[in-house]
């Protein structure tokens, strides 16, 4: 290649998230737990809400979805950083970095989205629930999860085609455990100011802007479960908007502080524990804190168990 006409550097090296070699191990089966969890968790919640019929609820659709993304994103990162475990040198080639940043921008935008989404759905349940089978008809539920895919193909379209502008032609060692888009511009021999502008736009348009539609819809929610008389309505009305509310503040709150303050401001360390917040824990939690918190679900649960237990009896 041509230098100052393209990228020099072929590959990168993920320096990971320590260089203490006492904490490799540890931190290997750590995040290997949270993993399988992870997986098992969402792929559980996805197979559970398939084939539970009441289940079959705009509320699941969407929780179906959610989990559907929480496996994928945090399966793009994950296996990569477990390997920086156990190798001396974690190399990535420059078309897997960037195929990993392109995919890893694709399912958190829309995640960003979906949240805002599920908000939207339960200020519908509560403050129109005469209306709700019809606001959230099954073709509207499926245009809002079209929807939402589509503003993480804009982002990370418009996030990955300015980072193949950048030229990379010093370090070639990423000082963090995936490619994300600041400790890539940090390599840069290049301008990265379009990089910076098009990160705090997108960032605004999608932590902001979702942040505010949960805001608005949750305000509603409230001022509609406080006209509620009896204290039992309160209580269940409450109860299926907690799981969400945990969600939504752990997840935003740990990308917030990862891309809306100015890049040399952010510490290295900071930045490496916000995004495995966002990235590894909240993909865990998710799944638990809507089973372990929603009494349908946890029906579900029970009728599969009763059933296995029913089967198995027969067989007997």
């Amino acid at each position: 290649m041509a230098a100052g006409n393209h990228s020099t550097v072929t590959e990168f090296i993920l320096a990971g998230l320590t260089d203490k070699t006492e904490l490799q191990l540890p931190l290997l089966l750590f995040f290997l737990g949270v993993y399988v969890v992870t997986v098992v968790g969402n792929l559980g919640m996805i197979t559970l809400i398939v084939f539970s019929s009441h289940l079959h609820t705009p509320m699941y659709y969407f929780l179906s979805s959610l989990s559907f993304i929480d496996f994928c994103y945090s399966t793009v990162i994950a296996p990569k950083m477990l390997v920086n475990f156990v190798t001396e040198k974690n190399t990535i080639s420059y078309p897997e970095c960037m195929t990993q940043l392109y995919l890893f921008a694709f399912f958190i935008i829309s995640e960003c989205h979906m949240l805002a989404v599920m908000a939207y759905d339960r200020y519908v349940a509560i403050c129109n629930p005469l209306l709700y089978n019809v606001t959230m008809s099954y073709e509207v539920c499926s245009w809002f999860v079209v929807a939402v895919y589509m503003m993480g193909l804009i982002g990370a379209t418009a996030h990955i085609v300015c980072m193949l502008r950048v030229v990379f032609c010093k370090a070639k060692i990423i000082n963090h455990y995936f490619c994300d888009l600041f400790p890539l511009l940090e390599l840069s021999c290049s301008s990265t100011y379009i990089n910076e502008m098009v990160i705090l736009f997108f960032s605004v348009f999608n932590i902001l802007a979702p942040v505010l539609a949960i805001f608005g819809s949750y305000v509603s929610i409230i001022a509609s479960i406080l006209r509620i008389s009896s204290t039992e309505g309160r209580s269940k009305a409450f109860s299926t908007c907690s799981s969400h509310v945990l969600a939504v503040t752990i997840f935003y709150g740990s990308a917030a502080f990862m891309y809306l303050q100015p890049s040399n401001v952010s510490s290295v360390n900071q930045a490496k524990v916000s995004s495995v917040f966002y990235t590894i824990i909240v993909p865990m939690l998710n799944p638990l804190i809507y089973s372990l918190r929603n009494k349908d679900v946890k029906v579900a649960i029970n009728k599969i168990i009763e059933k296995r237990l029913f089967c198995n009896g027969k067989d007997f």
